[in-house]
């Protein structure tokens, strides 16, 4: 097989892997639970990366502990509900994990670890929002690991719209 004969046949099996990789993400978005979440935004862009947003996504959980002693990280089952996000404690659960916090006398929680979800270089970052705006994600809940944002949206007066990032 010549250089060239070996080049190509390189190039096809990555095709397929990435062709592999992308049908798979499509499948998932149709057969898994979805749901929003509000997100915490942060980290905009990286040289590196490209130009995504990190969302910090919260997740309301059953059962919170209402002693500071129960704080700290713990697993959680998701699923959604009624079109959001929502969590159950569950040590048995390696990963999502969450950050359980007690701050200003309210419990709150959000994942342990961020999810990137990448932006086209035209877009203006969706991350700033004005005030009186919240910033949501739209994701798939897989069986195992961190949810997959689809979209984001914006929350203001109640009302929930997804944002047109093409």
């Amino acid at each position: 097989m010549t250089r060239r004969h070996a080049g190509f046949a390189l190039a096809i099996v990555h095709a397929a892997l990435m062709g592999s990789l992308g049908l798979k993400l499509l499948v998932d978005r149709q057969r898994l639970p979805r749901g929003w979440a509000r997100t915490a935004p942060f980290d905009p862009s990286t040289p590196l990366r490209g130009r995504y947003v990190r969302l910090a996504l919260e997740i309301p959980v059953d059962s919170v502990p209402l002693e500071p002693s129960g704080y700290g990280i713990s697993g959680v089952r998701l699923r959604a509900v009624d079109g959001r996000v929502v969590g159950e404690l569950d040590d048995s659960v390696r990963s999502p994990r969450v950050q359980l916090q007690l701050g200003g006398g309210i419990p709150s929680s959000r994942l342990a670890e961020a999810v990137a979800f990448f932006i086209p270089e035209h877009v203006p970052d969706p991350s700033r929002r004005p005030p009186g705006e919240e910033l949501w994600a739209e994701v798939t809940i897989p069986r195992g690991g961190p949810p997959r944002p689809i979209r984001l949206g914006v929350m203001k007066d109640g009302r929930l719209t997804p944002l047109d990032l093409r």
